[in-house]
C-alpha cells in the first residue's frame, strides 16, 4: 500500500504537469458550459423543451467531454508511452509491479474526472442557475459506471497501441465517435431517433446521466420507447466488464 500511495503521488505530479490534459480534461467542460450559457438563446425557456432551457438539457453533455478525453485519449497515450520507453518492462523487475503503475494511473484519472464533474456542477448552479442533479445517488452511479465503460474501451486502445503516436490517433478517432453519438456535436433532442437509439448503447451513457440530472430533460432527449434508467446502467456495466476483459487478454507489458 505505501508503494501504491507513492506511485499515486508521482502520477498526480505527472498529470498536473500535462497542461493540455488538465485544461481539456478537467477545466474545459465547465468552461464550455459557461461559454454556451452566455448565449441568450440557450437561456430562453422553450415549450419544445418541456419548459426547460436548452442549456439545462445540454449541461450533462459537458461532463462527457472530460470523461471521454481522460479515458480514451489521456490514459492510452500514457500507457503506450510507458511501454514504448520500456518503463513497464523495467518496472516488472522491481517491487513496483507495472500493475501498480496502471492502478495508480487509473486512480489519478478517476480523481480528475470527479474534480471536473464537481467543478462543472458547482459553476452550472452558481453562475447559470442550473439545478444540481435531482437524483444524486443515481447520478453518481451513472457517472461511475459510464466512466468504467469508457475506461474499458480506453484500455483496449492502450493494450494494442505500440507507440504513443498510435494511441493518440486511436484516441482521437474514439473521442470523435463517442462524442458524436453521445450528442455533444448535435444535441440529442435534435438527433434522428435511430442515432439517439444507437447513442443509448454508447458509453458513457449520456441518456442515463441526463435522466439522473433532470427527469424532465431525460424525457426530452429520450427516444420513443427508450430504455429505462437502470437498464442503461446495466448496459454500461456490461460494456465495462466485457471491454476490460478484452483489454486484459490483449495487454502486453512490452
Amino acid at each position: 500500500m505505501p508503494a501504491l500511495l507513492k506511485l499515486v503521488k508521482v502520477e498526480t505530479r505527472l498529470f498536473l504537469r500535462d497542461s493540455a490534459t488538465v485544461v481539456f480534461g478537467v477545466l474545459f467542460p465547465a468552461g464550455l458550459l459557461l461559454v454556451l450559457g452566455s448565449i441568450p438563446a440557450l437561456r430562453e425557456v422553450s415549450p419544445e423543451n418541456g419548459g426547460l432551457r436548452s442549456i439545462d438539457i445540454w449541461a450533462p453533455t459537458a461532463l462527457v467531454f472530460g470523461m471521454v478525453m481522460i479515458a480514451v485519449q489521456h490514459i492510452p497515450a500514457v500507457v503506450a508511452t510507458y511501454r514504448e520507453r520500456g518503463i513497464l518492462r523495467r518496472l516488472s523487475t522491481t517491487p513496483a509491479h507495472p500493475r501498480s503503475v496502471l492502478l495508480a494511473q487509473m486512480m489519478v484519472a478517476f480523481a480528475s474526472v470527479v474534480v471536473s464533474a464537481a467543478l462543472t456542477i458547482l459553476l452550472a448552479w452558481a453562475v447559470l442557475d442550473i439545478a444540481p442533479p435531482e437524483r444524486p445517488l443515481a447520478f453518481v452511479v451513472a457517472c461511475v459506471v459510464g466512466y468504467a465503460a469508457l475506461l474499458g474501451i480506453g484500455m483496449i486502445s492502450a493494450a494494442v497501441a505500440r507507440t504513443s503516436g498510435a494511441a493518440n490517433q486511436t484516441g482521437t478517432l474514439l473521442f470523435v465517435a463517442l462524442m458524436f453519438f453521445g450528442g455533444a456535436f448535435l444535441p440529442r433532442a435534435l438527433m434522428p431517433d435511430v442515432l439517439r437509439t444507437v447513442g443509448e448503447f454508447i458509453p458513457p451513457g449520456l441518456q442515463a446521466l441526463t435522466t439522473a440530472w433532470s427527469a424532465e430533460a431525460g424525457e426530452v432527449t429520450a427516444t420513443a420507447g427508450g430504455q429505462p434508467f437502470w437498464l442503461h446502467i446495466a448496459i454500461m456495466a456490461g460494456i465495462a466488464v466485457t471491454a476490460s476483459a478484452i483489454a486484459a487478454k490483449l495487454f502486453r507489458w512490452e
